[in-house]
């Protein structure tokens, strides 16, 4: 179970000339920021958002800054004035700020702190980050803390060292807010999982084998495979030192919730789960939970509703580690212009149960 960094490195969101020109033609507020486009005929530059008529492609230029495009000797839209920040440049900038204070806090930051930091109120600053990111700053300042907690028992430190040097007060603190949200004890996930009871079951199901593996919180593993031995061994590279046992009654009930869930897209929000990610992984995960069934969002919309417009690729690595198949449906995210992208359970598994949700929705009621 390792972690990655809570903020993912900068990748750009529309990294090809054929995503910009989209952004272009839609006005996608969005964009503005991440890059401007120039028209040679005119030799203006714009931000994508600008509201001036179309250019023809042929006539059309990319820049990824301001200074490029003036550097080529464009100048600044009258209409748009990219010079100046936009509404959206000015959104991402607050969530940026706020997001840098609490990963580099060693102690709590209240909500006023942070709002005034921003020049905002707090509950507008609220709002703003829990629609963008996906989280409240608490919570998010909550799975920072639980992410440092994990680094440091990996790299060696003690318990009460980890706690402490992730910004908790106590240790009693971190026992009420923080070890129910990493899925195991701080002991144990310093002992590669020692001690932790994993109990699991193999299914047959409409695309193969399917593993569910649940500790005693939650459903910890959903997996798709061809065969028995593929699944137990995977089980086993996950949870090295868990103490692995068989199903029992509770896990029945469950992995008849999931074999549904895949066979006949039965929905099941509340299905317990138990997850262990990075702050930005948690994220990205409940932003996929709630893309409806039947309808699918790209990689790039996914990094805007976390917050993050510019980590698309970041996205795609959080759904390739997503170990919950189906119950965080990662299948339903594909790439830009409909291709269907990538899926550690294979692309085949994830046109089946797309075709199967998008069937489902178009019955009538």
């Amino acid at each position: 179970m390792q972690t990655q960094a809570a903020i993912p490195s900068p990748v750009a969101a529309f990294e090809d000339d054929s995503a910009r020109l989209a952004a272009v033609r839609r006005r996608d507020p969005d964009a503005d920021g991440q890059f401007y486009y120039a028209v040679k005929t005119t030799g203006v530059y714009c931000r994508p958002s600008c509201a001036a008529r179309p250019a023809r492609t042929e006539n059309l230029q990319f820049y990824a800054t301001r200074g490029a495009a003036e550097q080529a000797g464009y100048r600044a839209c009258k209409r748009c004035k990219p010079e100046r920040e936009s509404a959206t440049e000015d959104r991402d900038r607050v969530l940026s700020l706020v997001r840098e204070r609490l990963e580099g806090a060693d102690a709590t930051v209240s909500l006023a702190e942070l709002a005034e930091a921003v020049q905002l109120s707090p509950y507008h600053l609220h709002r703003l980050f829990k629609k963008h990111v996906g989280m409240t700053p608490r919570e998010y300042a909550a799975a920072v803390r639980l992410q440092r907690v994990g680094s440091e028992l990996r790299d060696g430190a003690s318990v009460t060292q980890a706690i402490y040097g992730a910004g908790y007060s106590s240790s009693s603190r971190f026992y009420e807010a923080g070890s129910g949200a990493l899925g195991v004890t701080p002991r144990a996930l310093r002992q590669g999982g020692a001690g932790v009871e994993v109990r699991s079951v193999i299914r047959p199901c409409s695309l193969g084998r399917v593993l569910i593996a649940a500790t005693s919180r939650g459903v910890c593993a959903i997996a798709f495979g061809d065969s028995k031995a593929e699944l137990d061994d995977a089980l086993q590279a996950r949870f090295p030192r868990a103490d692995l046992q068989p199903t029992d009654a509770a896990l029945e009930k469950l992995a008849d919730r999931v074999v549904a869930m895949i066979d006949q897209s039965e929905l099941a929000p509340d299905l317990p789960l138990d997850l262990v990610g990075t702050a930005f992984q948690q994220r990205v995960w409940r932003a996929l939970r709630e893309i409806p069934a039947g309808e699918t969002r790209t990689y790039a919309q996914i990094a805007k509703s976390v917050g993050s417009p510019e980590a698309v690729r970041a996205v795609g690595s959080a759904c390739g580690k997503n170990p919950v198949a189906v119950a965080v449906p990662c299948h339903r995210v594909i790439a830009s212009g409909g291709k269907l992208g990538g899926y550690r359970w294979g692309l085949e598994r994830k046109r089946a149960l797309l075709a199967r949700e998008q069937k489902r929705r178009s019955r009538p009621e």
